[in-house]
């Protein structure tokens, strides 16, 4: 059984961040700080059946090393992606330092186009033997993922779901920790597939995404998003990956019950 479980939102904006940059729209000039939204992103943490503690990111969004510092991360066990988008990956160079910090190498899980984009755009990393020079690179070890078939993670399991992010097929996570809450993690979806519902029957938490109002061809509205959280029916929902138009005050104060909006630093347990 694992103890002190707990999801903390590294960041719960879109591609672009809040503020965005070059506008002085109402959101981006807010002085509440949930107005200030970094790169989307999670970490959980427990203490595993040995009580040594443990930290699994979901994706490494480009303000990864400002999120660690803020959350004060000194070890990373293990990094789970959603998929391939520069928004979800572009922080992975900085894991170097967990390496060190760790002395050991990290495990990364991807479904396979995911692992290619990340040794295309990393090949420095994954191909450091072609290096000009003996770089400090990151030691990962890539692990190809299988949608529905969990990975055990230091008795916590993450068993990948099937999502729509527009055309493209990418991956949640549904999270069963023996004696913590069950969750789900679905940010960048615009339709859930049939057969990915009964995964997220019984959960305590579902963390799905909301981008803006109005329509986008791949992410959730806010009335698409609270209707599928009214399917799912979980106890809490929490929405993430939102863009300068979620005014986070105004938007929250006017969601049905038990569901909120997400925010940075954020932590549920």
């Amino acid at each position: 059984m694992v103890k002190n479980f707990s999801c903390t939102f590294l960041g719960t904006g879109t591609s672009a961040g809040v503020p965005v940059i070059a506008c002085d729209c109402e959101v981006c000039t807010s002085g509440d700080l949930k107005d200030s939204r970094l790169r989307c992103s999670v970490c959980i943490r427990f203490k595993d059946d040995k009580g040594l503690d443990r930290v699994v990111l979901i994706d490494t969004s480009p303000d990864l090393r400002q999120q660690v510092l803020r959350e004060n991360l000194v070890r990373c066990d293990a990094i789970l992606f959603t998929h391939n988008h520069v928004d979800h990956t572009f922080g992975l160079d900085d894991i170097r330092m967990f390496n060190i910090s760790m002395q050991q190498a990290i495990d990364i899980y991807a479904e396979r186009h995911t692992l290619d984009h990340l040794h295309r755009v990393f090949q420095h990393v994954f191909e450091s033997h072609k290096n000009v020079n003996d770089s400090f690179v990151a030691n990962l070890i890539p692990n190809e993922l299988v949608v529905g078939e969990p990975i055990l993670l230091h008795g916590v399991s993450f068993t990948p779901i099937r999502l729509l992010h527009g055309r493209l097929p990418i991956v949640g996570y549904r999270i069963d920790a023996p004696g913590g809450p069950s969750m789900a993690y679905c940010t960048d979806v615009s339709s859930i597939p049939p057969e990915t519902w009964p995964e997220l029957l019984g959960l305590d938490i579902l963390v799905l995404d909301m981008l803006r109002f109005r329509h986008h061809p791949t992410h959730l509205t806010l009335n698409q998003a609270i209707e599928i959280a009214e399917q799912v029916d979980a106890k809490q929902t929490y929405f993430t990956h939102m863009t300068h138009c979620i005014l986070h005050k105004t938007v929250n104060d006017g969601l049905p019950e038990r569901m909120h909006l997400a925010y940075d630093g954020l932590q549920l347990s």
